[in-house]
């Protein structure tokens, strides 16, 4: 079965011939004359002369173009998929890689603790040199430092609007700061009776709450900076607070190697997670985004699909483990083991498929919660990792009532769906550098 139609065949064999004949296959010539039983005067000036040759190079040449083509039209795709619109929009899955896009310095003692604005690309960290310092993270610049405590700074945090700014420190002293006021120290609470390790807005923004090395935990209304409650359990100092996202419960971490789940209304201790074998430095609560992939890992059915806010919380603690939990069971999940050294700080990612881990073994590490298996390890200071936060800002705007919290879904069960959290992280360092990863 041939491909070509007679018109085309015929002119085929009348171009080899004319092939045969030029180069002197005189015999060949005259075989393929009587097989093809064609005839054929060969003729200088005829359309059939050189016709084959002609054929033959200029498809090598065409196929040469075809691939010249189709290399620029891939590396025109790749460069298109680069946009910064479509980087922020494709990379859904980022996790950050070496090299950091900004190495941020300035600060002359061990950063405690980092902190994203939730509307602006702005950065507050904390440091032992009792100082906080804003950045811009965007382009790495230095914008101001905040003086008023007398001690080593341990926390920072935000409000949901971005307006307020609340640090604790070693100082015993809680103090809020003023970004739309030039920054200025606005109010100062007399904490704790001991160094003040950590503060956290609470939703709402109303109430803050504090824990200590006095081993209690503190609210306190903002406006009158009257103390509201003091709650106790704690046998050791409190490392670590957090509220879930809707306010109803608090999840503390502590030297008595425990985690307790609290009430912050009445403040009963709900739960006591004990499993680890050291002091716990660090406790968040997961996103809803990442409650089927705990549930997958842990092996529980999906059955149960509600989205309540505070389900389970990670842990991460100095006997170098980081542990998952069910809080209303108090059970264990599942542990995750890997890290060289005590565990500093936890992050979810916002697509709750990974959590991401800071630790003094110097390194950030990924892990992907449906396995449990670290998947990805980023050598990320020169000296112990003491913090790390994902970024709050929301692409594509987002008001300020509605911002996510610490990589969490916002106030509601159902976030709308084009809510997605930029993607950029913060880590800082004994080494006393701040370090921003970005795509």
């Amino acid at each position: 079965m041939s491909l070509l139609s007679d018109r085309q065949k015929e002119d085929l064999h009348k171009s080899m011939l004319d092939y045969l004949y030029a180069n002197n296959f005189i015999s060949a010539f005259n075989a393929l004359k009587q097989d093809a039983e064609t005839e054929y005067t060969p003729d200088p000036k005829a359309k059939y002369s050189g016709l084959l040759e002609k054929k033959w190079t200029s498809v090598i040449r065409l196929q040469k173009k075809i691939m010249d083509l189709e290399n620029r039209n891939s590396a025109l795709q790749e460069e298109l998929s680069q946009a910064p619109s479509k980087r922020a929009a494709s990379q859904s899955d980022w996790v950050p890689r070496a090299p950091a896009a900004h190495v941020l310095t300035g600060h002359r003692s061990p950063i405690t603790r980092v902190a994203f604005h939730p509307q602006y690309s702005i950065l507050a960290s904390a440091s032992e040199d009792a100082t906080v310092k804003i950045w811009d993270w965007e382009t790495g610049e230095f914008e101001r430092t905040l003086k008023g405590h007398t001690k080593a700074v341990m926390d920072v945090d935000f409000d949901h609007k971005g307006q307020l700014l609340v640090t604790c420190s070693t100082d015993l002293f809680i103090k809020i700061w003023d970004s739309q006021n030039e920054w200025k120290n606005t109010k100062t609470f007399p904490g704790h009776e001991h160094s003040v390790s950590s503060v956290r807005f609470m939703p709402g923004d109303q109430f803050i709450v504090s824990a200590s090395r006095d081993k209690t935990i503190r609210v306190f209304d903002v406006a009158s900076t009257h103390l509201v409650r003091t709650i106790s359990g704690h046998s050791e100092w409190v490392r670590c607070v957090i509220p879930s996202d809707d306010g109803k419960l608090l999840a503390s971490a502590s030297n008595d190697h425990t985690a307790r789940i609290w009430d912050p209304l009445t403040g009963e201790s709900k739960m006591e997670l004990r499993g680890h074998e050291n002091a716990v430095e660090v406790v968040v609560f997961a996103p809803p985004a990442a409650y089927a992939a705990i549930r997958e890992l842990a092996g529980i059915p999906n059955t149960d699909r509600s989205k309540r806010l505070g389900a389970y919380v990670a842990t991460g603690a100095r006997d170098k483990t980081i542990k998952l939990w069910d809080t209303a069971s108090g059970q264990l999940l599942r542990n995750l083991p890997g890290h060289d050294n005590w565990v500093r700080a936890l992050a979810f990612h916002p697509t709750g498929k990974y959590l991401l881990s800071a630790s003094d073994d110097k390194t950030v590490r990924v892990w992907e919660l449906s396995t449990g298996r670290c998947m990805k390890t980023v050598e990320a200071h020169g000296h112990f990792v003491q913090t790390l936060a994902w970024g709050r800002q929301v692409v594509g705007g987002g008001k300020g009532d509605d911002v996510k919290v610490n990589g969490d879904a916002a106030k509601g069960d159902a976030p709308p769906v084009e809510e997605k959290l930029i993607n950029v992280v913060a880590t800082g360092s004994v080494d006393q550098t701040v370090k921003i990863w970005l795509p």
